[in-house]
């Protein structure tokens, strides 16, 4: 816990608006990429492809969806942040493996790997001072 409250202290003097907007921009682009996928069966049985003959690849397919929903919406709003962002990271290896396993879209790797990089940033960095997590903070 120690760690954590450092990081938070760290995060916290060095607070910029531009991380902020960053922040909401990835939650906004994970959770359009979530009703993108709860939209297009096509698109999701394009992505099933690679992964048929691995043990248990349907249950990856359906912790995809909501963890891109819900986590988007969280990190957008800067509400438990780091664990929203935690959970995004295997799922964007998934997609950064699919691009190599599959068929080879570079559009779809290169915003992997910048969704990739932005949220191991904030697993760093937190959600900073405009969010809610700051805000129920500065509450108690």
């Amino acid at each position: 816990m120690g760690l954590i409250k450092k990081l938070n202290k760290w995060a916290n003097a060095r607070t910029y608006l531009i991380l902020d907007l960053i922040r909401v921009l990835l939650g906004i682009v994970l959770f359009v990429k979530g009703i993108e996928f709860m939209t297009n069966f096509e698109e999701m049985e394009k992505l099933a492809l690679p992964f048929q003959n691995v043990p248990g690849g349907m249950l990856v397919l359906h912790y995809l969806v909501p963890a891109h929903f819900v986590g988007g919406i969280l990190i957008m709003v800067g509400l438990l942040t780091r664990w929203a962002a935690i959970a995004q990271i295997p799922i964007l290896f998934g997609a950064i493996l699919t691009n190599f396993l599959g068929t080879m879209n570079t559009n779809n790797l290169m915003l992997a790997l910048i969704v990739l990089l932005t949220s191991l940033f904030f697993v760093v960095y937190g959600s900073g001072k405009n969010s809610v997590d700051y805000y129920l903070k500065m509450q108690q």
